[in-house]
């Protein structure tokens, strides 16, 4: 099983989601975050007055999936979130040792 956490451009999250569902992915946690990369944030206009954003809006993509998934979810995930311009974000890939519902107390694949 792989954690796939995807740092993303919040309007973009339609999209991931719903390829994601297209792909039979069916759950994922998704968290407001603000942060910044290699641009450094930047700068708006408002009032007349300049602001420095130092830290940029993004949206916080977390699925587990099996392996024999993960590097479709990750193509998907690279493919609808992209636009070409600085500030698309980074997916990251961990490996998870073992899953386990509550509810039911299924173990592994069965519980995601």
């Amino acid at each position: 099983m792989r954690k796939i956490e995807a740092i993303i451009k919040p309007f973009k999250l339609d999209e991931v989601k719903d390829a994601l569902n297209g792909i039979g992915i069916q759950g994922m946690t998704v968290t407001e975050v603000k942060g910044f990369g290699r641009q450094k944030g930047h700068v708006e206009l408002y009032r007349g007055a300049e602001y420095e954003i130092s830290f940029v809006p993004k949206v916080k993509v977390e699925i587990v999936v099996s392996d024999a998934l993960a590097d479709k979810a990750i193509a998907v995930i690279g493919e609808k979130a992209k636009t070409g311009r600085i500030g698309d974000g980074k997916i990251f890939i961990y490996p998870i040792m073992q899953a386990l519902r509550i509810r039911t107390a299924e173990e592994g694949d069965a519980a995601l």
